[in-house]
């Protein structure tokens, strides 16, 4: 503690001990699980065909069976991120695996679509709580700064690879087995995490969290769920009036939300810690990330399809080239911080990386195969740069005790910032497509490029063939558009970058703070008095 009567600061908090062969092997257990909900999200694309025929669920139900996972995470992270800090988030990791374990079971031998899409509910439930809770660990087990931030680079690799391995492997298994393995292959990670888990993750957790705010919980319901419902559902079937009212009435809970949280004894976001200076704009500038990131695959899958004509496998298969390059950009991006580059301009390169990407993809041909890969390649690449190193930011600029509660917030920010990303760029460029579509030209076949393919193979030979080419050439020239309003936002966000995060101050690896507030002794104290009120159990 400072000393009332002394003017000389006291030093900001003893020397970070550097983890081991136990922290980085819990940080592997970690990752399984990370990996599998992260999956989840794209498991369903080639077991599709086989749960209809099997399960027959009616068009509504087949909707909810895909929706549901990502709908009920998005909406929950919050409330589980404040739930971590109360209860420990290692209890509540294990808890969510326990869970997200036997959902898996549920919904591999579910008998209707009905038990299924309560069991892909339930799977969300899991998944909400399995992600802030692997950060928060991660932030109490590295408190090194070098060491936390190769570990967050190497989480941000594994969750954005995970989206694309979920579909191919759920290509492979259903080629081989019945559907219900794409969810079966869940349990042994969640068994080994369950085993190991209690072993080698410590715990820690809020030592006054004071009264759950209860009546929190559905207003952040409320306020996530009608603003991500609406959002993807725009690109797909425009700017309808529910779905606008959707999106609105979100917002309007969104304001209630912010009202209780200023005014609740303990509510579920402090408002102190979005007043922090490093906090905030991590939080903001991931939004603008995952915009650029997720707003890119609406486009890049569809294109691989419908443009080239490839199979759904080969397509998923083909978009893992990509991902190799992720795997790589984490830790490099870690190892340059830690040999002094400024974050700032680690997280404005990588924007202007992502903006390159978006730049390739304006680009692209309706034959360019290997541009598109490249684009998807570079594109992605930015991005763990950025979220790595936004991510790494927010959480050492969090207190130690509301690591779940900043996690939670980031993951949020993301799922807003994917929903934002695929309803702005895939609105510009379902109008250029609609522009661009010759008169005439059937009316399905003018509002989508599926409903082109279908419209062209009722048509006799040279006619179908004149509309393929022309709804093609369409849909890349709305490509080109929306990759083009995508690299001028991601450009903006890199000059935004380097102008926020160098006013913080330089914050390298070997610093847990921006320089600018770590001469300060009542944040200092505060700092070291969070970290000693971790459980260390």
């Amino acid at each position: 503690m400072v000393n009332p009567t002394s003017t000389t600061p006291t030093p900001v908090q003893d020397e970070p001990v550097r983890a081991g062969r136990r922290e980085w092997t819990a940080l592997g257990v970690l990752m399984l699980p990370l990996l599998l909900v992260s999956m989840d999200v794209s498991v369903l694309y080639f077991a599709t065909p086989a749960i209809s025929a099997d399960l027959r669920p009616t068009g509504t139900q087949q909707l909810w069976i895909f929706d549901v996972y990502g709908f009920v995470l998005a909406g929950l992270l919050m409330t589980m991120g404040s739930l971590a800090d109360r209860i420990g988030s290692r209890r509540l990791l294990l808890a969510g695996a326990a869970a997200f374990g036997a959902a898996s079971v549920l919904a591999a031998y579910a008998d209707s679509a009905t038990t299924l899409i309560a069991a892909r509910a339930i799977l969300g439930v899991g998944g909400a709580t399995l992600m802030p809770s692997t950060m928060a660990l991660l932030r109490t087990m590295f408190t090194d700064p070098a060491q936390r931030a190769k570990a967050v680079g190497l989480w941000s690799g594994v969750m954005t690879g995970g989206i694309a391995l979920g579909s191919v492997m759920s290509g492979v298994l259903v080629e081989h087995f019945w559907w219900g393995s794409v969810f079966l292959v869940n349990l042994p990670a969640m068994l080994l995490l369950l085993v190991l888990g209690p072993v080698l993750l410590p715990e820690s957790r809020n030592p006054s969290p004071g009264r759950f705010d209860w009546i929190s919980v559905p207003l952040s319901l409320a306020a996530v769920l009608p603003v991500i419902y609406g959002l993807k559902e725009i690109p797909s079937e425009g700017w309808h009036v529910r779905y606008v009212m959707s999106v609105t009435v979100g917002l309007l809970f969104a304001a209630l939300f912010v009202h209780r949280q200023r005014t609740a004894a303990s509510p579920l976001v402090p408002p102190a810690l979005l007043r922090n200076r490093g906090f905030t704009p991590a939080v903001v500038l991931t939004l603008v990330c995952a915009f650029g990131m997720l707003g890119s695959a609406i486009f890049t899958t569809q294109y691989l399809q419908s443009v080239l004509g490839k199979s759904p496998l080969s397509a998923a298969l083909w978009s893992l080239l990509p991902s190799v390059l992720i795997g790589v950009a984490g830790p490099v991006t870690a190892a340059l911080v830690a040999r002094g580059v400024d974050r700032g301009r680690v997280v404005a390169a990588g924007f202007a990386v992502s903006a390159a990407g978006y730049g390739l993809l304006a680009l692209t041909g309706t034959g360019s195969l290997w541009l598109l890969l490249a684009a998807a390649g570079v594109l992605a690449c930015g991005a763990v740069m950025v979220l790595s190193q936004l991510t790494d930011l927010a959480m050492g600029s969090a207190p130690a005790e509301r690591a779940g509660t900043a996690s939670s917030l980031l993951e949020t920010a993301t799922e807003f910032g994917g929903a934002l990303g695929m309803a702005v760029l895939g609105s510009i460029g379902a109008a250029v497509y609609r522009h661009r579509m010759p008169s005439g030209t059937p009316a399905e076949a003018r509002e989508t490029l599926g409903g082109a393919l279908v419209s062209a193979a009722r048509l006799p030979g040279r006619t179908g063939g004149t509309l393929l080419t022309s709804a093609r050439e369409a849909f890349t020239q709305g490509m080109h558009a929306a990759a083009i309003a995508g690299a001028v936002v991601l450009a903006l966000a890199a000059i935004g970058a380097a102008v926020t995060l160098r006013r913080l101050g330089a914050q390298r690896a070997g610093t847990d703070r921006p320089a600018a507030e770590q001469t300060d002794p009542e944040q200092a104290d505060a700092v070291r008095l969070n970290a000693e009120q971790l459980d260390p159990r």
